[in-house]
């Protein structure tokens, strides 16, 4: 019997887009669904595949919300391989929010040795509560330590800090995903990947985090103390991702 295996076990990947078309940073996220695919052994559709599905969804828009989700399919056994694969593309219009964020510390921790969380599996329900965590507590959004008390990310985001001059982020063998913008801004700004620890949040001169959406955003707040927004560095920050979704 043939079944969704991404319904039963969680077994699927996903990329969320900000679509522009065939830009640099569609190949990013393409080449992280292809590696998380193989990870998992579940068949993936080559890149004109890949953008073909979406285009035809899109229909020629562009500046829309897309996911699009890689789902497995295969026998009902869990521990089997799956056999083949559906892409399945959501298309939603979108709106860029860019007012700073207030975020708290999760009650929710990462272990750094679980290889789920180094991909963005259809398995999310940490992160769902991590979110509704912090929403149900006034704030936009929680970061999560791992098992050492170490920074990882947000519930959908990774956290840049300002420190002594120094644009740094969590080391992603701390546990975490390492978004498209992430790896866009460690490439062409050297943002340091450092193990980081709450300290560093408190001591920071400027928090920011990011994701393929919202590109980089201003913290405000962290639990209790406020944190001074340097717009500037702001504006810089996105200037550089926006080359690579022309």
């Amino acid at each position: 019997m043939t079944i969704l295996r991404t319904l039963f076990f969680g077994e699927g990947v996903f990329e969320t887009i900000l679509w522009r078309g065939r830009t640099n940073r569609l190949r990013r996220h393409f080449e992280r669904l292809k590696n998380s695919a193989s990870y998992f052994a579940i068949p993936c559709p080559d890149y004109e595949e890949f953008c073909y599905e979406i285009e035809k969804v899109t229909n020629g828009k562009k500046n829309l919300y897309v996911k699009v989700c890689l789902i497995s399919k295969g026998d009902q056994t869990y521990y089997l391989y799956p056999q083949n694969s559906e892409i399945i593309v959501i298309v939603k219009e979108f709106t860029q929010d860019l007012t700073p964020k207030k975020l708290c510390l999760a009650s929710i921790k990462r272990h750094s040795k679980n290889p789920v969380i180094y991909h963005k599996t259809m398995n999310y329900l940490p992160n769902i509560l991590a979110k509704r965590e912090a929403l149900s507590k006034g704030f936009d959004d929680a970061v999560m330590l791992n098992e050492n008390d170490e920074l990882t990310e947000c519930s959908a985001s990774n956290i840049l800090i300002v420190k002594h001059d120094k644009l740094l982020t969590p080391a992603r063998e701390c546990g975490l995903l390492l978004g498209t913008t992430m790896q866009i801004l460690i490439e062409k700004l050297g943002v340091r990947q450092q193990r980081l620890k709450l300290k560093d949040i408190y001591e920071a001169s400027a928090v920011f985090i990011t994701n393929s959406l919202m590109g980089v955003t201003a913290v405000s707040r962290f639990m209790d103390k406020e944190i001074k927004i340097d717009e500037d560095l702001l504006k810089s920050l996105n200037s550089a991702i926006d080359e690579e979704n022309r």
